[in-house]
């Protein structure tokens, strides 16, 4: 079993980076899932998979899977440019403007 270790990409909803900045350790699923007869849900004997330790750095995530023989792939994390313009949103109402401000 190969276990994933990653830092998860923040909220596409939201601006901030909540919850990005640690690092995930996740079990694949080892189980298919199977359809309930009765209510039609989706369900799984796989309870593993419901498994996600986050850790304050990528080292402690992959010292815990060498401590516990786990195989384990670690995914880069692509990071974002930084997107600052140079005076701000200020500039947009600035008096000393070059050009005339329009839509």
């Amino acid at each position: 079993m190969r276990v994933r270790i990653y830092q998860p990409a923040r909220n596409a909803m939201q601006s901030g980076t909540a919850r990005s900045k640690s690092w995930v350790l996740d079990f694949p699923p080892s189980d298919q899932r199977g359809i309930d007869p009765l209510m039609g849900w989706t369900s799984s004997d796989d309870t593993q998979a419901q498994v996600r330790l986050r850790f304050a750095t990528r080292a402690e995530a992959e010292a815990y899977a060498k401590a516990e023989g786990l195989d384990y792939i670690v995914i880069e994390p692509n990071k974002r440019g930084v997107n600052v313009r140079p005076r701000g949103y200020g500039e947009n109402f600035a008096t000393d403007r070059r050009l005339p401000w329009t839509h």
